[in-house]
């Protein structure tokens, strides 16, 4: 792992559920110091009561200075104009960023750091920072988010991928199509938290008050319940199967009416990730209902590598990414085809079985993902001296 560096991370606010982002750096904190910047957004906002209370919070935590949350990981969160793709806003966001995060460098000792982020936005501050090294993160299309400008974030990621020293993928037609622009492209998949989630397998494990007294099978999901999942699947799978539950763990982005009355469908909106086990123990399959589309075909789910790491059997639509995992993973193109897959995963629920999958999973940790991607960044830092 790489040792004695300086870096600050773009990356989503702190303190939510675990991402990648979150898992890669608190790691790289213990032997390097973390400046992580909280969220600088990529969607202008609306009028919306959401975006004013997302407003009025980040106005807030700016006040509240930066913050040592973890022996050395900084957090703090910057000010700035939420109009990306806007000329004057970003150049203006820019010059404040960049004066704001040499002060906090000099502060908390970051000498030289490696300005490593996985937002697509921060073109603008490629050597502003003194860094020894720029690193792009892609771990989406980000342009193919709803309610993003997208024309602007696709200009400001191909800046920004032909002025990085490296760029790192989670997917490999995200690398495929930038490695066009910057020849320094590199996949890493994602990787998971084995001993968090095969704690599932532990009879130990609370499963969830809530879960308790539903008919089974228990057809779980968790994760962010977005545009990109397959709601008019999820309801097409509860009508034929009436004996079934289906559970849905998560914060809901979109307009879930298509699902609320079903009395065989359960949303219990977010749970905190300590709790996920639980509910994978609780659950009978773990279902990826994903639509095919622009932004999922060259995403790399998390939850794929954490309910196999719970022992559970999987169904999901066939990603590309999930079809590195053909053999572990039951691949699923539409309604019959999710639910004849779902009917055989349920065959598959030995003991045996599922600590293969936990098995499965132990060579793919996130202390491996570090050591991979450490060893093509001191590649990169030796080959730029």
């Amino acid at each position: 792992m790489i040792e004695g560096l300086s870096i600050i991370c773009f990356a989503h606010d702190w303190g939510g559920d675990p991402t990648s982002k979150t898992h890669i750096m608190r790691l790289l904190a213990k032997r390097n110091r973390v400046l992580w910047v909280n969220s600088i957004g990529m969607r202008r906002p609306t009028a919306s009561r959401a975006d004013l209370r997302r407003i009025l919070s980040k106005l807030h935590r700016g006040l509240t200075g930066c913050r040592e949350v973890e022996q050395n990981l900084y957090v703090t969160n910057p000010l700035v104009l939420p109009l990306p793709g806007v000329a004057a806003a970003d150049w203006l966001n820019a010059k404040l960023l960049a004066v704001s995060l040499r002060r906090l460098c000099r502060q908390h000792g970051l000498e030289r750091p490696l300005l490593w982020t996985f937002l697509p936005t921060m073109n603008r501050l490629v050597g502003r920072l003194g860094e020894r090294l720029v690193i792009y993160h892609c771990v989406d299309e980000y342009s193919a988010f709803s309610g993003v400008p997208r024309d602007a974030l696709l200009r400001m990621e191909r800046d920004l991928i032909r002025r990085a020293h490296l760029v790192l993928t989670s997917s490999e037609q995200l690398r495929e199509e930038r490695s066009s622009i910057n020849l320094h492209t590199h996949f890493v998949s994602h990787g998971v938290d084995v001993e968090h989630f095969s704690r599932a397998m532990d009879p130990a494990t609370v499963v969830p008050d809530e879960l308790h007294g539903l008919p089974k099978p228990v057809i779980g999901f968790f994760g962010l319940l977005a545009d990109w999942v397959d709601l008019s699947l999820i309801r097409w799978l509860a009508c034929r199967r009436p004996h079934w539950s289906f559970v849905l763990v998560g914060k809901a982005t979109t307009d879930l009416r298509l699902l609320q009355g079903l009395p065989n469908v359960r949303l219990l909106g977010q749970r905190s990730y300590s709790t996920l086990p639980g509910y994978c123990r609780g659950f009978d399959v773990g279902i990826i209902p994903f639509r095919m589309n622009e932004l999922t075909v060259r995403a790399n789910p998390l939850k794929l590598r954490e309910y196999l790491a719970a022992g559970l059997p999987v169904v999901s639509t066939p990603l590309p990414e999930v079809s590195r995992y053909n053999g572990l993973v039951h691949l699923a193109a539409g309604e019959r085809s999710f639910l004849a897959g779902i009917e055989a995963a349920l065959r598959e629920r030995s003991e045996a079985m599922a600590r293969r999958r936990v098995d499965a999973m132990r060579a793919e940790g996130w202390g491996a993902r570090v050591a991979e991607v450490s060893a093509i960044i001191e590649a990169r830092l030796a080959a730029a001296s």
